[in-house]
């Protein structure tokens, strides 16, 4: 008989005898009636003692005298023979100081496991808390989650979407709300047949030091041009679906069967900014998620009373959710110009209230919202498959969850009405005179609110590399590799400073391992040669890595110069801002009334 099963000759694994018990969230120990035991005599619980190795006594309850009952500690224990094994036979179940169980129907008695309250039980499921309206997912049991995880729709976009997700970086996820009419109750909104555009989007950049986050709406009408994407089919197989120049961003969804990537790669077309993942949602999302938090609230500047969307509310503060919430952030015609750029402001108020009622201690410390959000938004979900688990969503929730509302901007791209349109404005352009600072700013993770400056220290060291005298280009000595840029950039970088900036005493070095970062190492005597440098090609303080010399192709000493993946092109500056742009924008703190 196996030594493990405590005295049981039933071949049942004690592993299968643990069930989890749904009223206390644990695992219990259910036994069944014991089999006949074996013969072989259970070794005897420990007595007192003399001394700590000395034989135990017992005392007869029927003479009062006491006697030895064993040897000393280590003598003359069970060695598991008789068992077939040299595993030390398990303690009796002998109740202290009585005689042993009866060999038939008796259970091993047990201490009475101290109960949980029902909210601790909730919430040892639920811990974590939520964090965004489309992330808001808590920590949960190992079971919940992968109930939680059969809940979520993933898609595979292939190389449109990173593999994974890194606590450790800053990172893009595009928010992408479709108009597509699936569901109970929503066959009635607008275009039935809809095959699910791109009808609101944000991409929501989170900081590497989660100080702050900026969510940049993007235009349904805003007319792009929609680059060729490969799309991956039911049958596994690959299609190319052609690209289509001066067409509105919305049909980068749906239209001639675009999938989620293919508006990923539109986004980075427009704005020149990768998405690392999508998060997509379509009508249900906003009913379920408002139901589940039990209302959002939201204020309006005036009454509305909205044949098309069925939105009707009085004036100042109203409490919205399920048909009234989705009422509300569909709405445009009572809105400002009754156009989507109006719409897109109340819209990024919504979501602000949506995430403080989810921040909130009401919400938090509520295990049956903290359940039923959790189940909504898993539900509402279809995301690409390097985010498929629910555990790496529930990793980007809490990362989010640290960024203070304060520090979430909302910014719309900056566009101008399109002149194609004429006199009649339907759709926007990109305005290439202010748009491309934003999307500098957040390339380069620069918040759009004030929050607490880098390490002073660090900063002092970046800008004391470059303050101090300048060589003259003819002496600066360089050698340039290729560390990761676009193949080419080495020698295009060694013609644009011979020709144009005068750096004579410079040469193309090959290949290097690839950096995230352009670097620049340099000697201490060689620090004017570096300033200069950096002046020439605008890089910043952190770009300057002090260290030694290496030996150029005459033999002498020279810099090294080593283009890295963020390296833009022979010219271009790298130096980020320092500052955002001002920009229209609002934050998740503050609350606004729709007008």
């Amino acid at each position: 008989m196996d030594a493990q099963g405590r005295g049981r000759a039933d071949n049942i694994d004690p592993a299968d005898q643990w069930v989890l018990n749904p009223n206390t969230g644990e695992y219990e120990l259910r036994l069944g009636p014991s089999a006949p035991q074996s013969s072989v005599p259970r070794p005897r619980r420990p007595g007192p003692r003399d001394g700590a190795g000395g034989p135990r006594r017992r005392k007869n309850p029927s003479t009062g005298e006491s006697r030895e009952t064993g040897r000393a500690r280590g003598e003359g224990r069970e060695t598991g023979k008789a068992r077939g094994g040299s595993v030390p036979a398990p303690r009796s179940g002998r109740r202290r100081g009585g005689e042993p169980e009866a060999a038939q129907g008796r259970r091993a008695s047990r201490r009475p496991v101290k109960k949980k309250s029902k909210v601790k039980k909730v919430l040892a499921w639920t811990a974590g808390g939520t964090a965004f309206v489309l992330v808001a997912i808590g920590t949960a049991g190992y079971l919940y989650l992968k109930h939680l995880e059969g809940n979520v729709t993933t898609t595979d976009v292939g190389s449109a979407a990173k593999n994974g997700f890194s606590k450790d970086d800053a990172f893009n996820i595009l928010i992408i709300g479709t108009d597509k009419r699936t569901g109970k109750g929503n066959e009635g909104y607008g275009d039935k047949g809809s095959v699910g555009h791109a009808d609101t989007n944000i991409l929501l950049h989170v900081s590497k030091d989660r100080t702050n986050a900026t969510a940049l709406s993007i235009p349904r009408d805003l007319v792009v041009d929609v680059p060729d994407c490969e799309t991956k089919q039911p049958d596994g197989s690959e299609k190319v679906v052609p690209g289509t120049n001066s067409a509105r961003f919305n049909t980068s969804l749906g239209q001639d069967g675009r999938d989620p990537g293919c508006t990923m790669r539109t986004v980075q077309a427009v704005t020149g900014i990768q998405p690392d993942h999508f998060m997509m949602v379509d009508f249900n999302a906003v009913k379920t998620l408002t139901s589940a938090v039990g209302g959002v609230d939201v204020c309006l500047a005036h009454a509305v009373n909205d044949k098309e969307s069925h939105l009707n509310l009085p004036a100042g503060k109203s409490k919205v959710e399920g048909e009234q919430a989705l009422a509300f952030v569909r709405t445009r015609h009572s809105w400002g110009n009754q156009g989507d750029l109006d719409r897109i402001k109340v819209q990024q108020q919504f979501m602000a209230s949506l995430m403080r009622k989810m921040s909130s201690g009401d919400t938090l410390t509520n295990p049956s919202k903290l359940i039923d959000l959790a189940e909504a938004a898993t539900k509402a979900l279809t995301v690409d498959k390097g985010i498929g688990k629910v555990s790496t969503l529930k990793d980007i929730a809490l990362e989010l969850k640290k960024v203070p509302t304060k520090n979430i901007s909302f910014v719309t791209v900056p566009v101008i009405d399109n002149p194609a349109d004429g006199a009649v404005h339907k759709t926007v352009i990109v305005n290439r005179t202010t748009a491309p600072a934003v999307f500098d700013a957040i390339k380069n993770d620069v918040s759009f609110t004030e929050v607490k400056k880098q390490q002073k220290a660090e900063k002092d060291a970046e800008a004391a590399r470059l303050k101090g005298s300048r060589s003259a280009p003819s002496d600066v000595r360089v050698r340039i590799l290729n560390g990761g840029a676009e193949a080419g950039s080495a020698q295009e970088t060694l013609q644009w400073l011979q020709t144009q900036q005068g750096v004579l005493k410079s040469e193309n070095a090959g290949n290097a391992g690839a950096l995230a970062s352009t670097t620049l190492e340099y000697a201490p005597d060689q620090a004017a040669q570096a300033r200069e440098l950096a002046h020439l090609m605008g890089l910043s303080g952190a770009a300057l890595k002090p260290g030694k010399s290496v030996t150029n192709s005459q033999g002498l000493p020279a810099m090294t110069l080593t283009l890295g993946k963020d390296f833009k092109g022979a010219g271009v500056s790298l130096t980020a801002p320092s500052k955002a742009p001002a920009v229209d924008k609002s934050t998740a703190d503050k609350v606004k009334c729709a007008s």
